[in-house]
């Protein structure tokens, strides 16, 4: 593998680290809809607990693609949105969508989540 090859591949790993997980893509995609309060995403995604959610988000916002804006209001109300770097990954999104669909019947099945 030359130098260039490994600093890329480098890179790459920095990006997988940044979205791996089981939720963090799949709140990226609800994230790319539109701003979202907590509990609205939280029953988009079906059967994800509280504190995981919030473990999710709290790590997105730490790499810079998830903002949180408190609006400091009684009862709160907090919306979670993509930031520019946030919407930079909805074309890679679309295009593992895409991916996903045309090799559908090549990919193990998975459970299909409640909601």
């Amino acid at each position: 593998m030359k130098s260039d090859e490994l600093e890329e591949h480098c890179q790459i790993e920095s990006l997988i680290s940044a979205i791996s997980g089981r939720w963090k893509l799949l709140v990226i995609y609800w994230l790319a809809q539109g701003s979202c309060r907590f509990n609205q995403l939280q029953r988009n995604l079906g059967s994800i607990t509280h504190r995981t959610l919030t473990r999710q988000l709290s790590e997105l916002q730490e790499t810079g693609f998830v903002s949180r804006k408190d609006f400091r209001t009684i009862p709160p109300h907090v919306e979670y949105s993509l930031t520019p770097l946030g919407q930079s990954l909805i074309p890679l999104l679309y295009e593992m969508h895409e991916w996903a669909a045309q090799n559908a019947d090549k990919l193990p099945k998975t459970k299909t989540r409640p909601g």
